[in-house]
């Protein structure tokens, strides 16, 4: 009586396990092009060529999240009809982030004008296909982005790097710190 009952539980898992093997990743499942990032944050906004997506769990409710290093010419504009917050992380912490203002600041360097960093919240098992929240990071002035973790305050969290463009090559932390991004300079570069 033993022995159906164990086949019968073999069959099952091994079922299960080769299901699982043959699941599609999720991430390759939805291509992220210039359509998708249009879809999700409006016609302004394209890929920055050379740039790779970012998965990860930005916000640190164990839900994978995108990120994605693009050019939008006025997110502004297009916030409300796709449904994401237009957030300035950089500004913020010098004192004065309200994207309202500070979006109008021009940069006199044309290589970074318009980039931004968007995020996308997911939630549940769909994960970023299925968004919770969508943001755009403005006035980053980055040449290259990567998601990576941090320690802060002998936690350990997944942080946005920008490695800022300009003389000094700076690098900066962006992170989620429960209720908005934060932004952190890091110090200079060694190239």
């Amino acid at each position: 009586m033993v022995r159906p009952r164990f086949d019968i539980l073999l069959f099952v898992a091994l079922t299960c396990f080769i299901a699982s093997a043959q699941a599609p990743d999720s991430r390759r499942e939805t291509r992220i092009d210039n359509d998708f990032l249009q879809k999700q944050f409006g016609a302004t906004c394209t890929l920055i060529e050379g740039e790779q997506p970012a998965f990860a769990d930005m916000d640190g409710d164990g839900v994978e999240d995108l990120v994605i290093a693009a050019k939008c010419t006025n997110p502004m504009v297009d916030q409300t009809e796709y449904n994401f917050v237009v957030v300035d992380p950089y500004y913020s912490f010098f004192g004065y982030g309200d994207p309202k203002i500070t979006s109008s600041f021009i940069t006199d360097d044309p290589a970074i004008k318009g980039r931004v960093v968007l995020v996308i919240h997911g939630s549940g098992v769909e994960t970023w296909h299925a968004p919770k929240a969508k943001f755009a990071l403005i006035n980053l002035s980055f040449k290259k982005v990567s998601v990576k973790k941090m320690m802060l305050k002998k936690k350990k969290i997944t942080a946005i790097y920008t490695e800022e463009s300009g003389g000094d090559q700076m690098v900066a932390a962006i992170f989620w710190d429960g209720k908005k991004y934060k932004y952190i300079p890091m110090g200079s570069t060694m190239e």
